[in-house]
């Protein structure tokens, strides 16, 4: 079986290097630019749309590392997953078109795989990875022509590839030659995984004189010596393993100088290209960083910190000819969660994110807490590029699935800019400057949950984001954590202010005050849950009610149906009244139970709560969901049916996420397990409120009409359209809010969706 690289470096259509907020860096909110230009999303290509005819669909497919035509207008990704290379139209960047693909077993091995691509005027350049095996690395280098997309030449690389750049004046290419280790072979004296592992990796330089590829030439530059033992200059430089200096990414300067990443070792070379002489070695140097979230115990927690770890930079990136960026991913023994710029003259720091770069993750609701204990958000791409005169960092959040923007004009003072989406594990940044652009294409791909490899298309202008809609203040010199958030609810008393509230995603439960009054709506305060005794807890919220009379209700779902429960909380979050469902309803509820929570208090003081189920309780009819009527000084339930719409795609289903009240109606949420291009059914209905309880029997099913349909609105964003519309209210001033549950970063591309749907007169008002 041949040995496949599982995360490729970046392109490097365009030379990158990035900067986040760390040391004198803005923050979040931080009016520290007057620039009125942003970048704001135009497209989400899903890239198995551009699959070969008669493919399955559900086939693994992704879009990796991706280069340009000099015109900016065909976009070229590696697929490494289905071995070949694709092609998009982005000449109109609000509808890319799929151009299709070319397999590389029609030029040589149905196992070789693609591991990046660059364009040279009318020439594709794809590396490929051609191994039989770690310890015989092999690899090629192939020339397509791109309107042709036959081959005109190829070259033998002498080992296995990772990236490849273009230098400004296209008079070299630049290849890291990796030949990576085998995780699972413990060297000599070592564990599994560790260095060296013959044989060692190396720079291959390719010149590109002349239009004719056939004449084009390669020269390996070693980085050992001929023997096999270290270089002086590995040594000195104090790498882990020198004789194996597995070389990562590489970038290019206006000098024609060539800095290449040596991820494991934590160090950066920097070669002459036009001699292929070795300028200088200097290791990447270790961090200590405080203020981050180091445990995965559910708890979005800052105040965690590393300590002298290993940057481990993986993605690479002139600044200009002096200053180069490092994306800090870490390998086996570190990543420090950020991104640093070095003197590319001295190696020495220049500028480090510190903890920045995981807090734009907490503040945008993007923290992936499964990565807490393990490298984070994993920072692992890089670009930069002009725009307008002004020189941008683009820096990717492999886990955490955004890219962050700088303005890096003073390479050592970046200023951040703001944060783009995108979908799962985004690798590939290609800046197109020359008409706006920016693509980003991710290298994750989940068809068993409908979250699918894509490419992200931005485009720089005037005017105000889309994105972000919702973010949290800081608190205590740290952004609020959030995410997950799946319910809505007015605030008694504050006509403009919102209630949601974390799921079981997050322990322990945390209700947060937002402020949707501002661009983008603000998270301000948050109220831990506690239990009866007065312990934090972490229930499964699904659904709050504040109540006028003080404190809130919650809709708790079970993992089983008698998990699900009604719980009281007075106005410090303390646990007061647990109310069980009936056994003979919880018997026939599976995981998906209690979704949402309402209630009415008439003139004397008599409270009623409404709950929605998501799905059908067994014994009932099919497509038939229940909404509970529970009389709280009477302490019982009756239900009444509701008749949802029908599905017959594979693997979805229909169910209700959230109920409120509005006037003499029950609004809920009805959607369907869909997202992406695949998602139907995202839509807001109301039913008359019944004023006495149900009559034993028969469930009494409520007619329905249709109030508002969100699916227009969720696609709205040009993103990949969310599956959980699960919340939705009316604030006390009359305007209709809903949100999407981000299932905190997991099996989803994380991006919260908060939407002002208008004034409850034009949501609801049927005449």
């Amino acid at each position: 079986m041949p040995a496949r690289k599982l995360y490729t470096a970046l392109t490097v259509a365009a030379v990158a290097a990035s900067t986040l907020g760390g040391a004198g860096a803005a923050t979040a909110h931080q009016k520290s630019d007057r620039q009125p230009l942003s970048f704001d999303r135009t497209a989400t290509y899903p890239v198995f749309q551009n699959r070969p005819a008669g493919e399955d669909p559900a086939t693994p497919t992704v879009a990796e590392i991706s280069a340009v035509s000099e015109d900016g207008r065909t976009l070229i990704y590696t697929d490494a997953l289905a071995r070949r290379i694709g092609f998009l139209d982005l000449s109109n960047p609000d509808k890319p078109r799929g151009l299709g693909t070319l397999a590389l077993d029609q030029l040589g091995d149905a196992e070789d795989e693609p591991t990046s691509v660059a364009v040279v005027g009318q020439y594709v350049l794809v590396v490929v990875n051609t191994s039989p095996s770690f310890t015989a690395p092999s690899g090629r280098l192939d020339v397509i022509a791109l309107r042709t997309r036959q081959r005109v030449a190829s070259f033998d690389l002498g080992g296995q590839p990772d990236s490849i750049a273009i230098s400004k004046d296209k008079r070299y290419a630049a290849i890291a030659i990796e030949n990576e280790r085998d995780e699972e072979v413990a060297p000599p004296g070592g564990e599994e995984g560790d260095l060296p592992q013959a044989p060692a990796g190396f720079l291959q330089i390719v010149d590109l004189a002349g239009n004719n590829p056939s004449r084009w030439k390669t020269r390996p530059v070693a980085f050992t010596a001929a023997d096999g033992q270290a270089l002086p200059s590995f040594v000195s430089a104090g790498f882990a393993a020198p004789t194996d200096p597995e070389p990562e990414y590489v970038s290019i300067n206006g000098d024609n100088e060539v800095a290449v990443t040596l991820q494991e070792n934590n160090g950066v070379a920097i070669v002459d290209l036009p001699t292929g002489r070795i300028i200088r070695v200097f290791s990447a140097g270790t961090a200590s960083v405080s203020g981050i979230d180091t445990v995965e115990d559910g708890a979005i927690d800052l105040t965690g910190s590393i300590t002298d770890v290993p940057r481990e930079p993986d993605a690479v990136a002139w600044i200009d000819n002096h200053y180069l960026a490092t994306a800090n991913e870490g390998d086996w023994r570190g990543g420090t969660r950020g991104w640093t710029v070095f003197d590319g003259r001295t190696g020495r720091v220049a500028w480090d994110a510190g903890n920045s770069f995981e807090r734009l993750a907490v503040t945008y609701g993007l923290h992936n807490e499964d990565r807490a204990e393990n490298k984070g958000t994993e920072p692992e791409g890089v670009a930069i590029a002009e725009y307008n005169g002004v020189r941008y960092a683009f820096v990717g959040s492999e886990r955490s699935n955004f890219v962050a923007v700088y303005d890096v004009s003073r390479p050592t003072k970046p200023v951040f800019k703001q944060v783009l989406p995108a979908t799962n594990g985004p690798e590939g940044l290609l800046p197109i400057p020359g008409r706006n652009l920016l693509a980003i294409s991710s290298e994750e791909d989940d068809a068993e949950v409908g979250v699918r490899a894509s490419v992200t298309v931005y485009q720089l202008g005037k005017g105000k984001p889309a994105f972000p809609t919702i973010v949290s203040a800081d608190k205590a010199k740290a952004p609020i954590g959030w995410g997950a958030l799946g319910a809505l609810s007015a605030v008694p008393g504050k006509s403009h202010l919102l209630y949601s509230v974390t799921d079981a995603a997050y322990t322990p439960t945390r209700i947060l005050t937002v402020d949707p009054t501002s661009t983008p709506a603000v998270i301000t305060t948050a109220l831990t849950v506690s239990d009866a005794a007065g312990k934090p807890v972490g229930y499964d919220a699904e659904g709050i009610y504040a109540r006028p009379q003080g404190g809130f209700w919650l809709a708790v779902e079970g993992t089983t149906g008698a998990g699900n429960k009604l719980v009281r909380l007075d106005r410090k979050g303390v646990t007061q009244q647990v109310v069980e469902l009936p056994a003979e309803v919880a018997a026939g509820l599976a995981k998906q139970g209690f979704e949402g929570v309402t209630a009415t208090t008439d003139s004397r003081g008599r409270e009623v709560v409404w709950a929605a189920l998501q799905r059908e309780v067994a014994t009932d009819p099919a497509g038939t969901v229940r909404l509970g009527r529970y009389d709280v000084s009477a302490g019982t339930w009756s239900w009444f049916g509701y008749r949802l719409a029908s599905t017959s795609t594979a693997g979805d289903w229909i169910g209700l996420s959230e109920i409120t009240v509005v006037g003499d109606k029950l609004a809920v949420i009805e959607r369907d397990k869909l997202n992406g291009p695949a998602a139907k059914i995202k839509r807001i209905y109301t039913v008359d409120l019944p004023r006495t309880a149900a009559a034993p029997g028969p469930l009494r099913v409520l007619p329905k009409t249709l109030a508002y349909d969100v699916l227009p609105d969720l696609r709205a964003t040009n993103g990949w359209t969310q599956e959980k519309l699960e919340g939705m209210t009316v604030a006390g001033d009359g305007q209709v809010y809903a949100i999407t549950d981000n299932d905190a970063v997991q099996d989803a591309t994380g991006e919260t969706v908060f939407l002002h749907l208008g004034t409850s007169k034009r949501v609801f008002d049927q005449r």
